[in-house]
């Protein structure tokens, strides 16, 4: 029986909006995220008789997930009212506080400027309800797009602020990410307690817009430290040496990163660890979407006139890695050393520009 998920017309003669949160966006990240909040949420009433019922509101474009994720939440949590919402929108009349995790900056703008997005339902509500709202986009997106909508955002009172994240699908699912958060400090103060139910560190990086300008900014590290750790494992075995020896030096040396020891990607090279390319490179940060993220770094320093020649190498690199390997673009990043590995038998130069 699953007598906690309800419709959202039920759900609001039940419990008030400012008491439900909603969460748009459940692929691999917002999944984890999403359900670490439900989980915490409730442990965190059930240790206060006086709060005793919370309501989440759950929307993704992919409607069956959505309903797995109410279905199987809602049977191991009693305590809580979870439910399907068909568009932003339906999200945005039902929650007082509600975060977007989505893939970019088109699928931002479609959830809040979108005919069903989260602005349109804002300004149908009386202006002291849709003042109380408290928005989250955890998105990795476009920094002039994301001030944009929090412009509008804020233009009807509301608050909201740009929280990206930095741990990946690991840190998602533990809980420990770290939040990197762009705006005012009210917003942070209020933002925080809803945060910590996912994540470890919370970092006020400064005004709107600067949570995004800190995560592309570690992002371009990333991406570029991923390459040349595939670089270095790949010589390192053509040369003779073992990789989980190899992969053993690096980690406690001064080439140590987590794309090297948390994200290594030859199986077997960090034995202690569940790498990505233990699993054929599935249920990571994928490919596609470091690309987006190299290419906002790359826009990023062009816009300012920053000059990025690792950023642009790293960007063209991952997308050989996709024209050549279609199917690596929903595979983790670390399939970059596939790519490389792949050239290396065909004695195929790859391209850094």
């Amino acid at each position: 029986m699953r007598g906690s998920i309800r419709c959202l017309q039920s759900l609001g003669r039940h419990i008030p909006r400012r008491q439900t949160v909603g969460f748009i966006g459940l692929g691999q990240m917002g999944h984890a995220m999403a359900a670490n909040w439900v989980s915490n949420r409730i442990d965190e009433i059930s240790a206060s008789p006086g709060d005793s019922h919370v309501a989440f509101v759950v929307c993704d474009v992919d409607h069956a997930r959505a309903a797995s994720f109410a279905n199987t939440f809602g049977d191991t949590n009693p305590r809580a009212q979870i439910s399907v919402a068909a568009t932003p929108a339906d999200v945005a009349l039902a929650s007082e506080t509600l975060l977007t995790m989505l893939p970019a900056s088109p699928q931002v703008r479609d959830a809040y400027q979108g005919p069903s997005g989260i602005l349109s339902a804002l300004r149908s509500l009386p202006k002291d309800v849709a003042a109380s709202t408290l928005c989250i986009d955890s998105t990795t997106l476009d920094v002039e797009v994301a001030k944009e909508v929090a412009v509008q955002v804020k233009a009807l009172g509301a608050d909201m602020v740009d929280a990206p994240v930095s741990g990946g699908v690991p840190g998602a699912k533990a809980a420990t990410l770290s939040f990197l958060v762009g705006g005012t400090t009210g917003e942070f103060e209020r933002v925080s307690p809803f945060l910590s139910f996912m994540g470890r560190r919370i970092i006020h990086c400064g005004a709107s817009g600067a949570g995004l300008v800190a995560k592309i900014c570690n992002n371009l590290i990333l991406g570029v430290e991923q390459i040349v750790v595939a670089e270095a494992m790949l010589l390192g075995q053509k040369l003779g040496v073992d990789p989980a020896v190899l992969a053993g030096v690096i980690n406690s040396s001064t080439g140590a990163c987590w794309a090297s020891s948390v994200n290594n990607p030859v199986p077997g090279s960090v034995p202690d660890k569940a790498l990505p390319c233990e699993r054929d490179y599935e249920g990571g940060f994928v490919t596609a979407l470091m690309l987006k993220d190299m290419g906002l770094a790359t826009h990023m320093g062009s816009s300012v006139g920053s000059p990025l020649p690792l950023a642009k190498s790293a960007e063209h690199i991952y997308a050989g890695v996709i024209q050549r390997h279609k199917e690596f673009a929903t595979k983790d990043f670390s399939s970059v050393y596939k790519y490389l590995e792949g050239a290396a038998q065909e004695g195929r130069e790859v391209t850094t520009q």
